[in-house]
């Protein structure tokens, strides 16, 4: 692997790594490549700058959310530790910075292949979309079913990795919380509206995000929108109101009217629109849960792949 004299490293737990290169960084986070030092093998570190005790507590939500949940195709957790900083400087306070050791994905994700197809002008075929999808969905499904439940808040292309043999891997979970609130109260509501606002993705956020409303309930099915958003990314590479958003629309007007257009030379099922259009329901109630959305994508892949 060549010396790797004077690069700077950490450690996590019994084992050290060398930091290679950032990958990617995010609005509260930033991700480095990493070497460990004896296997040599490549990871992924997730470094998180805390400042206050409040913002540590939200980072160690996402180790907690990782090592209580597990299945292939949700991110594992392989190491993590907290770094007490205190003082950093005459005009930043740092306490802490959490470390989050992962498996690295040199195949990238799901967001990457999009583009990749765009620049070719090509699609995805059928039945490679609801493979990836019904495994995008078991991965959501372990958080869904956890006691208690808990929601991812921000799933989109992006945020799903594929392995080297092409399994979806479900990952960035720092905005997974506990999937079930009442909200009972306007500060209670706006809190979670601007919690909303900066973790959940704009193009995938559902209607009942945008505008959180006094006296209703908020349950795991708000993941639920986010995943027809994501269908509809996979077949038609982009997010169904893409173009709302390039033409300096609101997103939320878009996402509250719910109307959602398919291309006209679409090469799809109208199963796959059904399903999107289905996930995609305004009235989060009228949406399924992430069981009932299993079977159907079990279906609709059984017949894509008997599809002369």
């Amino acid at each position: 692997m060549g010396c790797m004299c004077g690069k700077e490293s950490i450690s996590v737990g019994d084992k050290r790594y060398y930091i290679r290169s950032r990958l990617g960084e995010g609005g509260f986070s930033y991700v480095d490549l990493v070497e460990e030092t004896v296997s040599h093998k490549m990871f992924a570190l997730k470094r998180l700058t805390c400042h206050s005790k409040e913002e540590e507590g939200i980072a160690l939500q996402e180790v907690e959310v990782m090592r209580s949940v597990h299945h292939p195709n949700l991110v594992p957790l392989v190491g993590h530790t907290v770094v007490k900083v205190g003082h950093y400087s005459k005009t930043v306070d740092i306490v802490s910075e959490v470390f989050i050791i992962m498996p690295f994905y040199p195949r990238g994700s799901l967001q990457d292949r999009i583009e990749a197809l765009a620049k070719k002008s090509e699609q995805m075929p059928e039945k490679e979309i609801w493979r990836l999808f019904l495994g995008i969905c078991q991965g959501v499904s372990a958080l869904h079913t956890h006691s208690p439940p808990y929601a991812h808040r921000d799933l989109k292309p992006g945020n799903v990795m594929v392995t080297e043999d092409g399994t979806p891997v479900v990952m960035d979970l720092g905005s997974a919380t506990k999937a079930r609130v009442e909200i009972k109260s306007l500060r209670e509501a706006t809190a979670l509206q601007d919690l909303a606002a900066e973790r959940c993705s704009m193009l995938f956020r559902p209607p009942e995000l945008f505008t959180v409303e006094t006296n209703s309930s908020i349950d795991e099915r708000t993941d639920i929108w986010s995943l027809g958003c994501t269908l509809y990314a996979l077949a038609f590479l982009e997010a169904p109101f893409e173009k709302v958003y390039q033409t300096g629309g609101s997103i939320a007007l878009a996402a509250m009217a719910g109307k959602i257009n398919f291309p006209a030379n679409s090469r799809y099922s109208a199963g796959l629109h059904e399903v999107i259009s289905c996930l995609m329901s305004v009235n989060p109630m009228e949406r399924p849960f992430i069981n009932q959305v299993i079977q159907r994508v079990e279906n609709m892949q059984h017949q894509a792949e008997n599809r002369v």
